[in-house]
């Protein structure tokens, strides 16, 4: 193990018991219950798909089969949990939360809902984003590709263009120093849609919003790609990909030969999206944005 390594390795372990710390697994009995952690989540798993299989719970939890076994034996004795045999295999036991079972879990659930909410209170809405965001690269970079949330695109509904406003101007404030001139542009180019002849996306994940994009009319011939944006907590999901294919077909659908855009070279994962759908930078020059230097830039592609 090189130097490098040795000090990466290092630091995830320090993560790991600074995480530990927070969340209480340490604890004789997690969110100032008699269950420990793993017997929390056997009653999670159970609350959220029962009856299971105990062969399935077990890998679903990756957990031992005799250390399994004794969890379920003392979660019985305690009368939250009920096993049967499978009637379709004799051989296959099936366990399913009991009445008191679901109460004592509803309870949990509840209990650490308010702990989570507590930790979030302590910081601000920015450092909030920061963290959600945070787990979620964790959570990616590590293989958990079942926990991503599916998306939808739905066209703009009532309230979603002051959503678009809002959210421009505070997101690209906190994360590049920009202020309220950008956030009056954006208000602006809202202001002037039509949409007898515009048209607009929103990206939806778990109902809430979570990103954007809309297709401009510029002229006979040409349309303009506007608005893309994403929410830090949705990056990851190929949302901002997908609202660009949408942007795209709906401006070939509509007989326009040619589409362009403007942004900035600081934003790097917005230009990626671009060039992989086939866009090529076509001019840039310096500007100031909040007294910061910045590089506008114009990008167009064929139809």
């Amino acid at each position: 193990m090189d130097s490098l390594t040795k000090a990466r390795v290092s630091k995830v372990r320090a993560f790991n018991r600074f995480y530990t710390k927070v969340i209480g697994v340490l604890q004789a009995g997690m969110l100032d219950s008699p269950y420990s952690l793993a017997e929390v989540r056997v009653l999670f798993e159970l609350a959220h798909d029962a009856p299971m299989e105990t062969g399935r719970l077990r890998a679903v939890l990756d957990l031992d089969a005799g250390y399994l076994s004794r969890i379920l034996t003392r979660l019985d004795a305690d009368g939250l949990v009920a096993r049967e045999r499978s009637t379709s295999d004799a051989r296959k036991q099936l366990v399913r939360l009991t009445p008191a079972g679901a109460e004592t879990f509803g309870k949990l659930d509840e209990r650490s809902a308010e702990e989570i909410e507590r930790l979030l209170a302590r910081l601000p809405d920015e450092g909030q984003e920061r963290l959600v965001a945070g787990m979620a690269t964790i959570r990616r970079l590590l293989g958990d590709d079942g926990g991503r949330a599916p998306y939808v695109i739905r066209p703009p509904r009532t309230g979603d263009l002051g959503w678009v406003v809002f959210r421009h101007g505070d997101l690209y404030a906190r994360e590049y120093g920009w202020g309220t001139d950008f956030e009056q542009l954006v208000a602006t180019i809202v202001g002037e849609l039509d949409f007898s002849r515009d048209a607009g996306w929103i990206a939806e994940v778990d109902g809430e919003r979570a990103g954007c994009v809309f297709c401009v009319r510029q002229d006979d011939t040409t349309a303009k790609l506007r608005m893309l944006l994403v929410e830090p907590s949705a990056r990851g999901l190929g949302i901002g990909r997908r609202l660009v294919e949408e942007c795209l077909l709906h401006a070939k659908a509509a007989g326009f030969k040619r589409i362009t855009l403007w942004t900035r070279d600081c934003l790097v994962s917005a230009r990626r999206i671009y060039q992989a759908a086939g866009f090529e930078l076509e001019s840039e020059e310096k500007a100031t944005e909040n007294g910061l230097e910045v590089t506008d830039q114009v990008w167009s592609r064929d139809l």
